[in-house]
């Protein structure tokens, strides 16, 4: 049964702002069986959800750098994403758009050339987790299409993890049924077929800067683990 929890269209989980909905998750995911768990952000947005994930669960804080590939002329549309190794693709948005081969490896080496730079940005002098044998909670602020999370999950799983875990405030419900496929379990505090926009769930959806990403990530390395 899917673990998510659906409400009324009248009554919608909202949050203040990205921390909020973060301790709301982490909350909720402090009832999981959790093996030796590392929080995962997608930068930049889902890192300030994944601190309040990380805080509740007393496990570390990283990054994985996924990136949306957008379709040209309709950039918010995405047609995939790319993660660490991974390319992960959607045939359905790519033959309604009719994209060439060209294009698509076009667009994901420009994003995959990225990573380095976006990985310094985001976690500064701070090293990599080591993942192996440990559950991964992949978060984001919010899944529309599941695009980076889907890439994500899958780079993750090339560690050899004990798990892998989606974790979010809120997601359109095709696409949590769609990602349940990808990984051992998918938690979201709201799961809705008429979705639109992840910004509409959240008073504050300011961007977050990489500095406080930054910051972010090192409290949570120099803080106390309980683990």
């Amino acid at each position: 049964m899917p673990r998510a929890w659906r409400v009324r269209r009248t009554d919608r989980v909202s949050f203040r702002d990205r921390i909020h909905a973060g301790r709301a998750l982490g909350e909720r995911l402090r009832g999981e069986q959790l093996v030796d768990p590392v929080v995962f952000g997608l930068p930049r947005g889902g890192v300030a959800v994944a601190a309040g994930v990380a805080e509740a669960l007393e496990a570390p804080l990283d990054i994985i750098v996924a990136r949306k590939l957008g379709v040209p002329w309709q950039p918010e549309l995405a047609f995939g994403a790319v993660a660490p190794g991974v390319v992960a693709l959607r045939d359905d948005v790519i033959a309604a758009a009719g994209l060439r081969r060209p294009e698509i490896e076009a667009a994901a080496a420009r994003e995959s050339a990225k990573f380095a730079d976006l990985g310094r940005a985001s976690r500064g002098d701070v090293p990599p987790v080591p993942l192996r044998g440990r559950t991964a909670i992949i978060v984001d602020d919010g899944l529309a299409t599941g695009a980076t999370a889907t890439a994500a999950a899958r780079s993750a799983r090339r560690e050899d993890p004990a798990r892998v875990i989606v974790a979010v405030p809120v997601c359109a419900a095709q696409t949590a049924v769609t990602l349940r496929r990808e990984v051992d379990d998918v938690v979201c505090l709201g799961e809705y077929e008429d979705f639109h926009a992840v910004g509409l769930y959240y008073e504050d959806f300011a961007p977050v800067p990489d500095a406080e990403v930054r910051e972010l990530i090192a409290r949570s390395r120099h803080a106390p683990l309980g683990r």
